[in-house]
């Protein structure tokens, strides 16, 4: 798939225009949602939209839960179908990068590092990652017996805000690569708000709807933020810079700790 169609200014659309188009790019590109060709959309730039795209994920499988557990079927499985679901319908493309990302940590030479994350082929590494995300997600979500429904698009929303600010702080390790093209059309100084503010917003909705302790919202995007920082500042010290591969890193492991933060913290407050 092309992710390149620049235009001259004089041909660009206007701004609303070209953010719908820049968001169905992004649906596109990040998910298994089919959006009909002949549907207008651009590429570059979409890497703001990100934490849209997770918000959206998020309450679509809210939906799907809340429908499951009309049926009366088990929490257990309700949450392991939530996670298959999460998994499909990106594509497993951020679970791919989690996995060549611990593949290529597990390496003792640093400069082989990039080598082995390149590598198509999964490790033991690799596959035990996957298994740890995976198993995190479902046994977390079996232990959230309310507040579903706002955990599930907040995890998303925080795990893709982390990618954003990771691509608009820290070098790019590689001329070409499947995250290359997220680097050349970065806005540094702008990005990280178009995740941000709607985050915030969902966070603020929720207390104001629905029976949920302040300090539990106050908590889940205190640690959001936090995480999401944090995994890509370790990264970039381990690696001295990101791939498309950390930045699926920084989604995977950013939702599965965010969702098991908001376990403690419901046994907190």
């Amino acid at each position: 798939m092309s992710v390149s169609n620049d235009q001259p200014d004089d041909q660009m659309p206007n701004k609303p225009l070209l953010w719908g188009q820049q968001l169905l790019g992004a649906v596109t590109f990040y998910t298994q949602i089919p959006i009909p060709h002949h549907w207008s959309m651009r590429f570059e730039g979409i890497a703001r939209f990100a934490p849209w795209v997770g918000l959206g994920i998020g309450l679509g499988l809210a939906a799907v839960d809340w429908g499951l557990a009309t049926l009366a079927i088990p929490i257990a499985l309700r949450s392991a179908v939530v996670v298959a679901l999460w998994l499909w319908v990106t594509g497993g493309l951020h679970l791919d990068g989690a996995m060549d990302t611990a593949d290529g940590l597990a390496v003792p030479d640093p400069n082989r590092r990039l080598e082995v994350m390149a590598d198509s082929r999964a490790g033991a590494f690799g596959v035990m990652v996957a298994i740890a995300l995976l198993g995190l997600k479902t046994l977390a979500l079996m232990d959230l017996a309310t507040g579903r429904w706002m955990a599930l698009p907040l995890a998303a929303g925080w795990g893709r805000w982390g990618q954003v600010v990771a691509i608009a702080r820290y070098p790019y390790l590689r001329e070409q690569g499947k995250g290359a093209f997220h680097k050349t059309h970065a806005h540094p100084t702008t990005d990280w708000l178009w995740g941000l503010v709607p985050l915030i917003g969902v966070t603020g909705l929720a207390g104001a709807i629905a029976p949920v302790p302040d300090l539990w919202l106050l908590g889940v995007t205190i640690s959001g933020g936090a995480i999401a920082l944090a995994l890509g500042a370790w990264l970039q010290w381990q690696l001295g810079g990101h791939t498309g591969d950390t930045y699926g890193a920084i989604v995977e492991w950013t939702e599965a700790l965010v969702l098991c933060v908001m376990v403690v913290l419901q046994g907190w407050v």
